[in-house]
């Protein structure tokens, strides 16, 4: 393996003052309510509404802001993911009673989560398309109330209107005009105006990413996601301009953002290095992505493509595209993965807006244990047993010798009493 490009060291942000500021911005919520959130929406956004849920009007006055091929380029994406979003539903299936032991039956349910909240953010810019990811999937899966937060355009009180557009194409049935921590604190406590949910979904930056983390319990969520990430391996027949584009795109999310190249080719290595540079000098976004790829960009030339897929696993990227010939046949080699993007004309830009998968995914090598957020999100799987008398008969013994083993004589007699009285 040669280090072509190396990359400084990521971590979850973690420090006593992220911890700190965080906390006691749950905790100001938690004792005041919706006063403590318009005076943390004036702080963060300038943003001095006092009714914080956004009405029938502001969502039909912002079709009329946002450009018709723009809707209709909403609509399709909707399209796609909901098709996604059913066919995966169609794999969650109840199990009836299956008879483990003689008199003993088990079984599960597939039971929609009540209420969700689909953080949309908002910050560095409007993302409408996380919207269309979290909401579509939980409407799906059959919650029955989905809420959405998004913060304000800087200075005013209104959530861009793109953004409120795909909310409502989504299926959102309330959308409140705020972000960031005290968001995550009001959706998970509840405020005089805002009723709590059961979970929490979709990115943020790092104090909402730590109030997930503070509010997990209470509330639901789907993961501590970090910043935004593509692994690609390519071999020699990759085209170093498409593997360029595909990592500034990732990288110009934020400073934050990583872009690794994996390739068995030193010359294509070397050429993805100079058309990186070269379309940096075109990129509009190229103030954020060159100081990202700068410090996160990473090339690795390997020996084989089998070496390239153990690194990947080792990474855990939240996105891997596979730019190689024949590029199915190492699919099976791939596990830690948020999302898998399989041949040169699979750009990960289309996962992000409109192919049907989602593009809520784990980062920092979450994906060694966790996929990306689904209809599954939504959705508990609970079991159930029924015991005849007879296989009551069988079990009570055995299940009171084992309580007594731990020393339960409680569960022990929850066992024996049945055997004397019935």
């Amino acid at each position: 393996m040669k280090i072509i490009k190396e990359a400084r060291i990521r971590t979850v942000e973690e420090s006593k003052e992220l911890t700190t500021t965080v906390e006691e911005i749950i905790n100001q919520v938690k004792n005041r309510g919706n006063t403590a959130l318009i005076e943390y929406n004036i702080k963060f956004d300038k943003n001095d509404r006092k009714v914080l849920r956004v009405s029938e009007e502001e969502i039909k006055s912002a079709y009329n802001e946002v450009e018709p091929e723009i809707i209709e380029a909403i609509k399709t994406a909707a399209t796609n993911i909901k098709a996604f979003s059913e066919a995966q539903k169609s794999t969650q299936k109840p199990l009836g009673e299956k008879e483990i032991y003689p008199g003993v039956f088990a079984g599960h349910r597939v039971i929609p989560i009540e209420s969700c909240l689909c953080y949309v953010p908002g910050g560095g810019y409007p993302l409408f398309s996380t919207a269309l990811m979290l909401a579509i999937p939980a409407k799906v899966a059959g919650v029955k109330r989905i809420t959405a937060c998004s913060p304000t355009i800087y200075g005013t009180g209104k959530i861009h209107p793109t953004t409120l557009v795909a909310m409502d194409i989504a299926g959102v049935g309330e959308i409140y005009a705020l972000g960031g921590a005290h968001a995550i604190a009001a959706f998970t406590y509840g405020t005089e105006e805002i009723k709590p949910v059961d979970i929490i979904v979709g990115p943020g930056n790092q104090y909402v990413t730590e109030a997930k983390r503070q509010c997990y319990g209470p509330v639901g969520i789907d993961f501590i996601a970090g910043p935004s990430e593509v692994l690609i391996i390519a071999d020699e027949s990759a085209n170093p301009e498409i593997l360029a584009a595909d990592l500034l795109g990732q990288s110009e999310h934020d400073l934050m953002a990583k872009g690794i190249l994996i390739t068995t080719s030193e010359e294509l290595a070397q050429k993805t290095i100079k058309s990186v540079k070269e379309q940096l000098k075109i990129l509009p976004t190229a103030e954020i992505a060159t100081k990202s790829w700068e410090a996160n960009g990473e090339v690795v030339v390997v020996d084989s493509i089998e070496e390239a897929c153990t690194i990947a696993n080792k990474y855990a990227p939240e996105h891997l595209e596979i730019v190689i010939n024949n590029p199915e046949k190492i699919v099976d080699q791939l596990t830690n993965y948020g999302s898998l993007f399989i041949g040169e004309m699979a750009a990960e830009v289309f996962g992000d807006y409109v192919s049907g998968p989602n593009h809520t995914l784990p980062t920092l090598k979450a994906a060694r244990y966790t996929g990306g957020v689904w209809v599954g999100t939504f959705t508990k799987v609970c079991t159930h047993q029924r015991l005849t008398k007879e296989g009551m008969k069988k079990l009570a013994p055995i299940t009171s010798l084992m309580a007594k083993a731990e020393g339960l004589y409680g569960h022990a007699n929850s066992a024996d009493i049945r055997l004397k009285l019935i």
